[in-house]
């Protein structure tokens, strides 16, 4: 091969999504880094790294490089994205693929130029930033080149972006640290407190999502977990709830709510009348939480849908917008 491909990059808390121009989304793995504390040397990255959260020796440890939507580990980070670029053999034996990478919209200056620099020692020839929510709403089929309101909610790993956009541009946003993870953390917690028993991040996650419910009385199912007992220290097992779910996020499903009202309040009357003839759409793996849209719609009291494809909109987003990135450079 010799010429490189264009390749757009959804740099989550969670998961990293990487879309190969001509072939789309190609990668989607967990944005994970096994290391071995005492040789410093990379022994799995992305799935492989994941299995590995919670059940590993005291000498090696899952990092997670990326926290709250930012790097908190750059060299981890650098890592793990030529890892990712390297197994997609997209390199070209002459030049380097352009990268298009996507972070929230509160990301600093200094934030953005670490990512920059994460990205052009990870073998990208040209690195373009783009804001998460403006690309997810691409990416899940709004128009927002026209003149007309679109609401976006982006319900990621590490952060939930909720922006307004309009020609093209973000005209009102907000960013929180709420998002999957919190939910996870909320779900360990209520558990410890309530059964005195200990899980683990993994097992939350598959609490979240098999029986939890964001909106009151919507889902009855139960699921049966293990842990490990507090008082004992033995493994025990207990049933779990649907409503306990509900209760244990409450709070900071709230939070998400509240940053959706308050981009709300803050947007000009024409578009505030558009989003409620189009609604808003939700975005990020968040979207798929259960009962989240008929939440949204009755707090916010507009129409709310969930994107075709919400975990990978932002990926998808970002190859239409190297598409057009390749248009204008000819």
């Amino acid at each position: 091969m010799l010429f490189s491909r264009d390749i757009g990059i959804d740099l989550g808390t969670a998961n990293v999504l990487i879309y190969v121009k001509g072939k789309g989304v190609i990668l989607n793995e967990p944005s994970v880094v096994a290391m071995d504390r005492k040789t410093n040397q990379v022994i799995a990255v992305g799935e492989e790294a994941r299995k590995m959260i919670g059940r590993t020796p005291a000498n090696i440890v899952a990092v997670r490089p990326l926290k709250e939507g930012v790097i908190a580990d750059f060299d981890v980070t650098e890592i793990m994205l030529k890892y990712f670029i390297e197994r997609l053999k997209v390199r070209g034996f002459m030049n380097k693929p352009r990268i298009l990478i996507c972070c929230p919209t509160n990301v600093t200056s200094v934030e953005q130029k670490a990512i920059r620099e994460a990205a052009e020692k990870s073998g990208g020839k040209k690195v373009y930033l783009e804001e998460e929510p403006k690309v997810a709403a691409i990416g899940a089929g709004m128009d927002i080149y026209q003149p007309t309101g679109n609401m976006v909610v982006d319900i990621g790993g590490g952060t939930t972006d909720v922006a307004v956009l309009s020609m093209g541009d973000i005209v009102t946003s907000e960013s929180i640290k709420v998002a999957g993870d919190v939910f996870d953390n909320d779900i360990l917690q209520y558990v410890k407190k309530q059964y005195k028993l200990l899980i683990g991040e993994r097992t939350a996650e598959t609490i979240k999502i098999e029986i939890g419910t964001v909106f009151k009385g919507s889902r009855k199912d139960e699921m049966e977990i293990r842990g490990r007992d507090m008082v004992t220290g033995l493994p025990r097992v207990i049933t779990i709830h649907s409503e306990e779910i509900e209760l244990a996020v409450r709070e900071s499903v709230n939070m998400i709510v509240a940053a959706a009202k308050n981009v709300l309040e803050k947007t000009p009357p024409e578009l505030s009348a558009d989003i409620i003839d189009r609604g808003v759409i939700l975005t990020g793996g968040g979207a798929m939480l259960h009962g989240i849209e008929q939440l949204l719609a009755e707090e916010l009291k507009v129409p709310v849908f969930v994107a075709e494809d919400p975990m990978n909109s932002v990926a998808i987003g970002t190859g239409i917008m190297l598409d057009s990135l390749s248009r204008k450079s000819r």
